[in-house]
């Protein structure tokens, strides 16, 4: 079914944009920040997509799930959306990381804690 590979991308972008709203750690924090840094993470993987191409050691498969429209040669329209989705999710994810191991750090200094000691 032609398109189903650029439909899971999009559902599952929408899944860490609601992670991201719910926690306010990316986009709902700083969006120029976020999305600065999602372009640049993109265009650093296109860049590396266009050697490879070049290269020979990217090649474009068959598949049915793909629509069917090729930016360039071996680049089909769905691998930007991939790598800016790729993208967020990291920029999402280490911001979680971060936050919690930042809030376990405090509840670890906290007076609280050091009488359950």
């Amino acid at each position: 079914m032609p398109g189903i590979y650029l439909i899971a991308i999009l559902a599952s972008a929408a899944g860490v944009l609601l992670i991201d709203r719910r926690w306010r750690l990316a986009a709902w924090q700083a969006p120029a920040r976020t999305a600065l840094a999602v372009g640049i993470g993109t265009a650093f993987f296109l860049a590396w997509d266009a050697v490879g191409i070049a290269t020979g050691v990217f090649v474009k498969g068959d598949s049915a799930l793909l629509l069917g429209v090729d930016l360039a040669p071996h680049l089909p329209l769905e691998e930007p959306v991939f790598l800016a989705f790729l993208s967020y999710l990291a920029l999402v994810a280490w911001s979680g990381a971060v936050r919690l191991t930042e809030r376990r750090r405090a509840d670890a200094a906290s007076p609280r804690s050091e009488a359950s000691r």
